[in-house]
């Protein structure tokens, strides 16, 4: 099933256009990476998308209905979850505050407590953290706290934007086999990470952003495997 279209999104921020004609999909069930280099335009699409830029031309449609333009609460309303690069904690809540933020979604609140239990579950040390302030966790443990405050809203969707940058390789390791296990457990994922290698050996269909525009296409093996992909992003 088709649960997320773009089609022929056009954005500027000023003058400069941060994204051309760009179109993709994404099917229930699927992990689409997108990849690219820095300044390529992998953050504005994800912007576009959840409301937070508005685009110039074409349109972004969830699961039949036309969500362009729509504000960034309506869209986490409507199922897409959003994990921004930086992780943006609010540091002077506790773990368990933060999480409480996340239920926010009126679709969301009635599933609070199982939620809570499934985030604990996923990641047992923000349990044991739970009334410690956000801002006192190490990078790693702010990460997992993002991903589950994401999770509380009960999406649909999720968006990663660089959910490994700026963390240890053990710690990096962690966050994807975590975004595996929540594809596994039903979750359909989109995902903008600076780690080309590990990104398509996750992802079932993968899009390469060049200059704001869709440039290739495939299969996350496909992509790994081709000869211009691995010459631009992995140095091979």
């Amino acid at each position: 099933m088709r649960l997320l279209q773009v089609s022929d999104l056009d954005l500027y921020h000023g003058d400069a256009q941060a994204l051309a004609g760009v179109g993709l999909h994404i099917d229930a069930g699927e992990i689409v990476a997108i990849v690219g280099a820095n300044g390529a335009g992998k953050s504005s699409l994800i912007r576009a998308i959840h409301g937070i830029h508005r685009p110039a031309r074409g349109h972004i449609v969830l699961d039949g209905e036309d969500i362009t333009g729509w504000p960034s609460h309506r869209v986490c309303e409507a199922g897409i979850g959003h994990v921004a690069e930086g992780r943006q904690v609010f540091p002077n809540l506790t773990v368990l505050e933060n999480l409480e933020m996340g239920a926010t979604p009126k679709h969301a609140r009635a599933h609070e407590k199982k939620s809570l239990e499934h985030v604990y579950g996923l990641f047992p040390r923000l349990a044991e953290r739970r009334s410690q302030a956000a801002g006192t966790l190490s990078g790693g443990e702010q990460q997992m706290l993002a991903i589950g405050r994401c999770l509380m809203g009960v999406p649909r969707l999720v968006m990663f934007d660089e959910p490994s940058l700026g963390l240890a390789p053990a710690i990096v390791q962690e966050m994807f086999r975590i975004v595996r296990r929540l594809n596994e457990e039903g979750l359909t994922i989109l995902l903008v990470e600076q780690n080309v290698t590990a990104s398509l050996k996750i992802a079932h269909r993968a899009y390469v952003l060049e200059n704001g525009r869709i440039e290739l296409e495939g299969s996350g093996a496909g992509l790994l495997s081709n000869d211009r992909v691995r010459q631009a992003y992995l140095g091979l």
